[in-house]
């Protein structure tokens, strides 16, 4: 059961200017950045995984060098040895020292990528001192091949310079291969990583996804059902800022606003149709008191002059009692019809039905139709507008009637016993509503009258909604029917 806010026009134009107003930050474009985002994601990976397979490509390179740089140096350190112990293969470790040179200088672009100039200026460097010491001792032992002296001396520098170079080679590579092993290790690590950063990322996007789209759904899946029941307050923000959901919700308010217009008009419109409906009825109800007022006034004129004055006046007080029966029905005509802003007051139930009963009774008779009607409190009130609730009783005495071609009993009973509610009961002995539509009784232009519009039922259980009320309905074929509107009771 909801609770009917009116829709103030001033209301929902500062909720509408309130949603417009607001910052827009699209969900598109925040599904962009976070799909945006997955894919930095996805793209660092790969950087790194590309950064470090060329580290390790680039280090497997220089140890390759510098394998390539060892094995020449321990080349020339063995035919160094010769040379001291045979006096042999000098020029071939001459030759061993200057394919080292040719090593280091063809890859030092791709040596420095690994170590620093100054590293590969110092493996120059003795190597520079081993290849000058090995043509110092080539020069001496041109001269004097006896002068062993000389040759210890340049041993000793020889051995130094060439364990120097060794050692430092050997160093370089074990560096290497323990950093090479480290970035493979993180190599290894990054698909783990990654997966763990995506599934993160999921999450939160998952998150993202439930709150900024499927709860908003949820949330105008209960604006419409809402809606559906009358309720036509505005949609106000909930967010600081403006997005997709916002530009529904300001179509939302816009439609419900023209809803409610078209209500107030389909209200109207089916009051003149059961005006149409009562047409008879409403002639009847002028045509005898017209049809009195005439013969009474003929007569008085034929007879002035002989009749006595009290009978001239009790002749009078006819005319004017049928002018006022007359002047009734059309009273009661234009209130029902008439087009007023819906106001909720305190609303007599035996007043409203009574009045409702008044538009109908020619129709009652005509078509006889016995009414049972007997309230047990004339004084009891519950909160609505008079003339839309009057539509509603209307609608229900006329289907009724309708229901009941050949005559029957139309009952009418207001119940007390809730101490909440109103219950009015309107029941007839017709033909009764086939159980296989009594669910689509109430939807708007469902119809079984081969001239009805279908939007009585449905124009009334609207209003009964927005009073805070609701209809039920049993029916049987053949016994009849019972529409009962449970209303809330007026409690000053």
């Amino acid at each position: 059961m909801s609770e009917f806010i009116m829709l103030d026009d001033m209301d929902l134009t500062e909720v509408q200017s309130d949603l417009t107003k607001r910052p827009t930050i699209s969900i598109r474009l925040r599904i962009i950045l976070g799909f945006f985002l997955l894919f930095l994601l996805c793209v660092a990976a790969s950087i790194a995984s590309l950064i470090m397979e060329s580290r390790i490509s680039q280090k497997l390179k220089f140890m390759e060098t510098v394998n390539f740089y060892t094995f020449e140096i321990q080349q020339a350190r063995r035919y160094e040895k010769n040379f001291f112990l045979y006096r042999t293969n000098l020029p071939e470790a001459v030759e061993n020292v200057q394919k080292a040179r040719e090593i280091l200088r063809e890859e030092s672009v791709n040596i420095t990528a690994v170590i620093s100039p100054a590293k590969l200026n110092t493996m120059i460097g003795h190597l520079n001192r081993y290849e000058n010491l090995l043509d110092t001792l080539k020069t001496l032992q041109n001269r004097s091949p006896e002068d062993v002296g000389s040759f210890s001396e340049i041993e000793r520098e020889l051995r130094r310079h060439g364990a120097e170079m060794v050692f430092m080679a050997v160093i370089l590579v074990d560096q290497e291969r323990k950093e090479v092993e480290e970035i493979s290790r993180w190599h290894r690590q990054i698909p783990l990583i990654f997966l763990v950063i995506l599934l993160i990322m999921m999450i939160y996007l998952t998150h993202f996804l439930v709150q900024q789209i499927v709860i908003p759904l949820n949330r105008f899946v209960n604006y419409t059902s809402r809606i559906g029941q009358g309720d036509f307050t505005p949609i106000k923000a909930i967010r600081r800022y403006k997005d997709e959901f916002s530009r529904l919700a300001i179509a939302i308010n816009w439609m419900m606003d023209q809803l409610k217009k078209n209500q107030e008009q389909y209200i109207q419109s089916r009051k003149m149709a059961a005006v149409g409906t009562l047409t008879s009825g409403i002639a009847h109800e002028l045509n005898n008191p017209l049809n009195n007022i005439c013969i009474t006034t003929e007569s008085l004129i034929d007879e002035l002059e002989g009749l006595p004055d009290a009978e001239k006046r009790k002749r009078l007080e006819d005319i004017y009692t049928q002018a006022e029966r007359a002047s009734g029905t059309v009273r009661n005509l234009l209130d029902f019809t008439r087009m007023d802003t819906p106001s909720f007051v305190p609303v007599s139930v035996h007043e409203l039905i009574s009045a409702t009963l008044r538009l109908v009774r020619h129709e009652m008779e005509i078509n006889n139709i016995e009414l049972k009607y007997a309230p047990e409190d004339t004084e009891a009130k519950i909160q609505g507008d008079f003339s839309q609730l009057q539509q509603v009783f209307l609608n229900l005495i006329i289907n009724s009637i309708q229901a009941m071609p050949h005559g029957g009993t139309l009952t009418i009973q207001v119940k007390f016993d809730d101490p909440e509610f109103v219950h009015i009961d309107v029941t007839d002995t017709g033909m009764g509503i086939p159980e296989a539509i009594l669910p689509q009784i109430f939807d708007p232009f469902f119809t079984t009258k081969e001239k009805g519009t279908g939007l009585g039922l449905s124009v009334s259980y609207s209003i009964i909604e927005k009073h805070g009320g609701k209809f039920l309905v049993k029916s049987q074929i053949n016994q009849g029917s019972t529409f009962s509107v449970i209303l809330p009771k007026y409690k000053e």
